[in-house]
C-alpha cells in the first residue's frame, strides 16, 4: 500500500518517535518546489526512516508525499495515465485509495516515555487505528480482546488514573443466572509500560464456572506508519513459556501471564483459563508485554527517566478559591512527567517529548518551551534540555549557518507559508538560558552553555546582519535562520511578526549573558534590538478602522501580510529581565492596548480560549490547527502577557474560558481543541489530531499560575519581585513548593491582590510593586 504523503498546506496526523539524529540543514529547500509542511506541524513523513534529520525535514532523494485527503501529488499528471490531455467526456482514472489517518480524540491514552498504550474506553485492544501497546515507536501488542464465558464485558467505565495508568471496568451477567443484575465485574488496570492486571469479581450468590479467553495479536508496526492509516497483517504467534511470542524482521514481542493459562492456542493467539470464582471472591491474572530488538539500533534511542527517579522539578501545592486550578496543576505535571525522556548521550539530562501519540520524541522548540514554562519549579529540566540541544547544535559546513538548533518544518495555516522551527528553537535557546540563570541555575552550568548561546546569536547575526536595511534578512528583519543568503535571495520567505519578537527578546537576553559572563558584544546586541524595535513599529503596524494591528508578516518592504493570527501573543511575551522587570517589547503602549482589546474580542476569544485565526477571516476553520483551533499554550501566553502589561480584564476573560475548558477535559488539557463559539450546555469540541498530553500545553499551566501570582526572580542580583494580578482572577491563591535559587519559595495572594511571601531563601531580597 502506498504510504500517505504530504504537500504544503496540509497537515494530516503522523507520528514522531525515536531519537533525534544529527540535523540536516534546517530550512533547506526541498528537492522540488517550496518547503514541505511535514504533518502534523513538523513530524516525520510516514515511510521515511526514523531519525530523518532534522525531525521530519525533507531529505534530498527521498520521495515527497501527499496527504491521504485526495490531494493531487506534485509533479504527477492530472490527466490519463499517458499524461496526455483529457478528452471531452473521458472519465478521469480513479486514484488509488489512501488510508484514513488515525485519530485519538476519543481514545484512552496512557504514556510513560518511551512507552504508551492506546485503546477505546472499553479497554479492548482490537488492532484498529492506534490500538495497542507501544515502546520506542514500535507496536508491541495490537490486539488484546477479553471474553468471559464467550461474552465481551459490558463497558462501564474507562478512565485515566494517572498519565501512565488507566482503569477499565466492565460487567458480565452469567448465563442462566435468574438475578437481573450482572454478577461478575471485570476490572483492567493498565500501565503504559505494557503491564495489565485483569481481576474478575463474583458478587452473585452462586459460584461462577466459565472460561476466560484473551486473544492477542500484533503486527510489530511502526507508530509513524500506523498513525498514517496503514495496518499490516498480524504476525503468526508461537507458544512460549506461559504465553505467546511473535517475531518480525527487526523486533520480537512476547506476552506472558501469571498465573499461567490452562491452555494456549498459538494459531488463534488465545490464552485460556477455566475459572471457578466463588461468591464474594475474586481472581486475577497479570499480563506482561515486552519487546526485544533483533539487532542493536544504529542510533541509541532515548530512554525514560527510570523507575523511582523523581521528575526534574519540585512538587507544588496549590490552594485556591478556584478548585479547577487545584486539579489542573497536579494533573498537568503528571502528564508532563509521562513525557520525560533521558538523553542517550547523557542519561542524567532529561527533556520533554513533544506529545503523544503524534510527536513522541524530541522536538527542539517544544522541549525548550516546556522547560521555560516550568522554571518556577526549578531549573533542572531547563539545564538538561539545554545541554541535550547544545550537543545537537548545528556546526557550519557546506555553506550552512553555524549555531542552529535543529527543528522541523511546520504547517502555518492557510494565510502563511510553512515555517521552520529551527529558527524558533535557536532563539528560544538563548532566552531559556538567560531566564534559567535569573531563576537560579548555577553559574557554572550557565557558563558551560555560553559558547552555545554565542553560536546561536551568530546564526541570528548571519541572517539579519547588523540590523541595517540590506545588511541581511529582509530589510533588516529576521526570516529563516537556516537559509543561506543565496537561498534567501533565490526564494524569499516572509519575515514573521513572532520571529521578530523572539529575535528581539533573544538579543536582549544574549546581551545580558554576554555582559554577566565577561564576553564581548553586549552593547552591540542592545543596539541591534533597539533598531529592530524602531523598524518594527514603522513597518509592521497596519492602521485600520478598528485602530490597527500588527502584520502577521512582511512579504517584502512595504508589503505586509494582513492575516489576523494568534501568533500576535508573542509580542506580549517580553521575557524576564534584571530586577524582576520585563524587557521592553516591539509595541508601544498604545499599540499594546489596541492589541489587547483585539485579542479579547469575539473574533479571537471563542469563549474557551484564543483562536489561532480571527473568525472574521474567510479562511477560518474552527478545527484547523493554525486556522481557528484553540492552542492551549498560546492562550496561556496571552493571559500571562496581558496581565503583565496591565490589561487584567482582557486576561481574565481568556483565563475563564481556558479554566472552563479544563473542567470538561477533566483537568488534562490537550494540545488544542476546536475554536467553535461557546454555546451554553455544550462542551468544547476535541481536535482529532491533538496530542494528549502535549508538553507545551501541560507546562503552560505552571507558567500561567506563577505569572498571575507575579513571581519574578533575579537570583544573580539576590532579588525576587512579587507583583500579582491586582484583580486576583483566581481568588485567594497560595503556592508552595516553588523553587527560586534552588530553595523552596512560597507565596500567598489575597482576594484583593496583595501578595505575602511565606517562604524564601534568606539570600534573597524581597520586593513588591
Amino acid at each position: 500500500m502506498r504510504p500517505p504523503q504530504a504537500v504544503p498546506g496540509e497537515a494530516p496526523p503522523t507520528a514522531q518517535i525515536g531519537p533525534a539524529a544529527p540535523a540536516a540543514p534546517a530550512g533547506a529547500p526541498s528537492p522540488a518546489g517550496p518547503p514541505l509542511a511535514t504533518p502534523p506541524y513538523g513530524t516525520p513523513v510516514p515511510g521515511l526512516p526514523l531519525g530523518t534529520p532534522p525531525y521530519g525535514t525533507p531529505v534530498p532523494g527521498q520521495p515527497l508525499a501527499t496527504p491521504p485527503y485526495g490531494t493531487p501529488v506534485p509533479g504527477q499528471p492530472l490527466g490519463p495515465p499517458s499524461g496526455g490531455p483529457m478528452v471531452a467526456g473521458q472519465s478521469r482514472p480513479s486514484a488509488p485509495a489512501r488510508p484514513q489517518p488515525a485519530a485519538a480524540h476519543g481514545e484512552v491514552l496512557c504514556v510513560n516515555a518511551p512507552a504508551m498504550a492506546v485503546s477505546g474506553p472499553d479497554g479492548q485492544l482490537r488492532g484498529h487505528h492506534l490500538d495497542g501497546f507501544y515502546r520506542a515507536g514500535v507496536r508491541t501488542l495490537a490486539r488484546m480482546e477479553l471474553r468471559l464465558g464467550g461474552i465481551e464485558p459490558l463497558a462501564l467505565q474507562g478512565t485515566l488514573t494517572s498519565a501512565a495508568e488507566a482503569r477499565f471496568v466492565g460487567a458480565v451477567r452469567v448465563p442462566g443466572d435468574p438475578d437481573p443484575d450482572p454478577a461478575l465485574t471485570v476490572e483492567r488496570l493498565r500501565h503504559a509500560d505494557g503491564v495489565e492486571t485483569v481481576t474478575v469479581r463474583n458478587t452473585g450468590g452462586r459460584p461462577a464456572r466459565l472460561p476466560l479467553e484473551i486473544t492477542f495479536g500484533t503486527d510489530l508496526g511502526r507508530l509513524a506508519d500506523i498513525a498514517g492509516g496503514q495496518r499490516s497483517a498480524d504476525l503468526p504467534g508461537q507458544v512460549q513459556s506461559s504465553g505467546l511470542r511473535w517475531a518480525g524482521p527487526h523486533h520480537s514481542a512476547t506476552v506472558s501471564a501469571r498465573p499461567s493459562p490452562h491452555s494456549v492456542l498459538a494459531g488463534a493467539g488465545v490464552l485460556r483459563w477455566d475459572l471457578e470464582v466463588q461468591p464474594g471472591a475474586r481472581w486475577s491474572v497479570e499480563l506482561r508485554t515486552s519487546l526485544e530488538a533483533v539487532a542493536p539500533a544504529a542510533v541509541r534511542p532515548p530512554t525514560g527517566r527510570g523507575q523511582g527517579i523523581a521528575p526534574p522539578w519540585s512538587t507544588p501545592e496549590v490552594r485556591c478559591d478556584d478548585s479547577r486550578v487545584e486539579l489542573l496543576v497536579p494533573r498537568s505535571l503528571d502528564a508532563l512527567g509521562g513525557l520525560l525522556l533521558a538523553d542517550a548521550d547523557r542519561p542524567t539530562d532529561l527533556y520533554a517529548a513533544s506529545g503523544v501519540p503524534w510527536r513522541f520524541g524530541l522536538t527542539s522548540a517544544d522541549a525548550l518551551w516546556a522547560a521555560r514554562l516550568t522554571l518556577p519549579l526549578g531549573t533542572r529540566l531547563a539545564a538538561g534540555t539545554l545541554r541535550a540541544l547544545a550537543r545537537r547544535q548545528q556546526v557550519g559546513g557546506a555553506g550552512r549557518p553555524d549555531g542552529l538548533i535543529p527543528g522541523a518544518l511546520r504547517h502555518a495555516g492557510p494565510e502563511l507559508p510553512p515555517s521552520c522551527t529551527a529558527t524558533e528553537a535557536t532563539l528560544l535557546f538563548v532566552t531559556l538560558l538567560a531566564e534559567a540563570w535569573r531563576w537560579g541555575m548555577p553559574g557554572s552550568e550557565v557558563a558551560e552553555l555560553i559558547p552555545a548561546a554565542e553560536r546561536a546569536l551568530a546564526a541570528l547575526r548571519a541572517n539579519a546582519g547588523d540590523g541595517a536595511p540590506g545588511s541581511g534578512g529582509q530589510d533588516g528583519f529576521v526570516t529563516d535562520l537556516g537559509r543561506t543568503p543565496e537561498e534567501r535571495s533565490a526564494r524569499p520567505v516572509p519575515a514573521r511578526c513572532e520571529v521578530q519578537a523572539q529575535a528581539h527578546r533573544a538579543a536582549l537576553h544574549g546581551a545580558e549573558l554576554l555582559a554577566a559572563f565577561g564576553r564581548p558584544g553586549a552593547e552591540e546586541w542592545r543596539g541591534w534590538a533597539a533598531r529592530l524595535a524602531e523598524r518594527f513599529r514603522e513597518q509592521f503596524w497596519i492602521d485600520d478602522l478598528s485602530g490597527g494591528r500588527p502584520a502577521a508578516a512582511l512579504a517584502g518592504p512595504g508589503r505586509p501580510l494582513p492575516a489576523v493570527v494568534s501568533s500576535f501573543v508573542h509580542l506580549l511575551d517580553l521575557g524576564l529581565a534584571a530586577d524582576g522587570d520585563h524587557h521592553p517589547g516591539l509595541l508601544d503602549r498604545e499599540q499594546t492596548r489596541i492589541l489587547a482589546q483585539r485579542l479579547a474580542a469575539p473574533e479571537f476569544d471563542c469563549g474557551w480560549g484564543l483562536r489561532t485565526l480571527s473568525a472574521k477571516s474567510p479562511r477560518f476553520n474552527p478545527i484547523g490547527h493554525r486556522s481557528g483551533a484553540v492552542r492551549v499554550h498560546e492562550t496561556a501566553l496571552a493571559v500571562a502577557g496581558l496581565a503583565g502589561a496591565g490589561f487584567e480584564r482582557e486576561a481574565g476573560a481568556l483565563l475563564t474560558g481556558l479554566l472552563d475548558a479544563s473542567a470538561h477535559f477533566e483537568g488534562r488539557l490537550p494540545e488544542m481543541y476546536a475554536g467553535e463559539q461557546r454555546v451554553t450546555g455544550c462542551p468544547p469540541v476535541p481536535h482529532p489530531a491533538a496530542c494528549r498530553p502535549a508538553a507545551v500545553s501541560s507546562a503552560s499551566v505552571v507558567h500561567l499560575v506563577a505569572a498571575l501570582a507575579g513571581v519574578r526572580p533575579d537570583v544573580p542580583a539576590g532579588r525576587v519581585l512579587v507583583r500579582p494580578a491586582s484583580t486576583a482572577p483566581l481568588g485567594e491563591l497560595e503556592l508552595t513548593g516553588l523553587r527560586v535559587a534552588g530553595e523552596p519559595f512560597s507565596v500567598r495572594v489575597s482576594r484583593i491582590g496583595v501578595a505575602v511571601v511565606e517562604e524564601a531563601s534568606p539570600q534573597l531580597q524581597l520586593g513588591a510593586r
